[in-house]
């Protein structure tokens, strides 16, 4: 496998308070890894910095992506190099359907200018795989959508968009367990050699569903250790501050 993401000794800030505090992590094409760890540990900062989010400083460290240096670029410039967040609480746009945001993405992400019955078909061929109802398309952007509907938006986002790396800041969170198994069969069914997954949570029963090759246990800003699904387990069972005593 090839390494898709690095991150090298990442340290970042929040007004002047320091949130990230030493991260090591590497992803290679085709893993999915998960991030998991306390409420305040900066789990969600660490997206964000992924991403380039402008409230964010970093002050030390490196972030590689597909070999380069994108430590200081721009969120767009992340974004149309394949980077992709799937955001904890998803933002509604009235008056914007799905299916016109997807287009003007999906040209922002490939430079192709896409018509709209070209947009329309692939958008839906990716529904139907994903099992979603054709109507959807033509929904306003999250606009009275449910939590597993905003959740389902983002797993299609995925699917018509293609990212190389797809980070998913707890997308379990607010889910009953029917829209939780559906929308992690949507993630899973998405993972490819070209492609790899950080997915971010605080619980075990997403993992059970997306079946990550690589967990990490995050706290106080850094990766405390990195093993099997086994971690995501002991965990569950003794909870954080047990894991932080024995290490």
């Amino acid at each position: 496998m090839s390494e898709l993401l690095r991150i090298e000794n990442l340290h970042a800030t929040a007004d002047d308070v320091e949130i990230l505090k030493g991260v090591d992590l590497t992803v290679n094409r085709g893993e999915v890894h998960a991030l998991m760890g306390p409420n305040g540990s900066g789990k969600s900062t660490l997206a964000n910095v992924l991403m380039g989010h402008p409230a964010y400083e970093v002050t030390e460290g490196r972030i590689i992506y597909q070999g380069e240096d994108v430590t200081e670029a721009a969120p767009d410039a992340r974004a149309t190099a394949g980077m992709f967040l799937a955001f904890q609480y998803p933002e509604e746009i009235p008056g914007v359907s799905v299916v016109q945001f997807l287009r003007q993405a999906l040209t922002n992400r490939t430079g192709i200018d896409y018509t709209v019955l070209e947009l329309r078909l692939k958008v839906m061929e990716a529904m139907a795989s994903l099992g979603m109802d054709a109507t959807f398309a033509d929904r306003y952007l999250n606009e009275g959508f449910s939590g597993g509907e905003r959740k389902r938006n983002e797993v299609l986002q995925m699917a018509v968009l293609e990212p190389a790396l797809a980070i998913l800041d707890e997308t379990d969170s607010g889910l009953d367990i029917d829209a939780l198994r559906t929308v992690a069969e949507g993630v899973r069914s998405l993972v490819a050699p070209e492609r790899g997954f950080l997915v971010i949570t605080h619980y075990q029963r997403l993992l059970e569903y997306v079946k990550p090759d690589v967990v990490h246990v995050f706290m106080d800003g850094r990766v405390l250790t990195s093993g099997g699904i086994e971690l995501s387990e002991q965990l569950e069972a003794d909870g954080y501050d047990a894991f932080r005593a024995t290490t």
